[in-house]
């Protein structure tokens, strides 16, 4: 294996394992607010998918690159219709 696939591993466990004990220290309260906060990282996502994708480094890079970008926008979609429907929530209605 080579030392940037051997790096890369090592961070991704320390950042799943230091995100799962972040979360877990959350109050339930705050669950929703910080879900909706992730949309920003999400976005960040969506532009590495893009620039994987856009680096044409062999057709199984484009592909993953594009559906890094399909996956990483569904969530970032959604977030934001969830976050906007957890604000209609607290909107006062207009008399009419």
């Amino acid at each position: 294996m080579s030392e940037y696939l051997i790096t890369g591993i090592v961070i991704f466990v320390l950042a799943t394992y230091l995100g799962a004990q972040l979360i877990g220290r959350v109050p339930p309260t705050l669950h929703t607010p910080l879900m909706s906060g992730g949309n920003a990282i999400s976005g960040i996502t969506v532009v590495g998918a893009i620039i994987v994708a856009a680096a044409g480094l062999g057709w199984i890079s484009t592909v993953l690159g594009f559906l890094a970008v399909v996956f990483a926008m569904m969530n970032v979609v959604g977030g934001y219709a969830v976050t906007d429907r957890m604000l209609q929530m607290f909107r006062k209605e207009e008399a009419k």
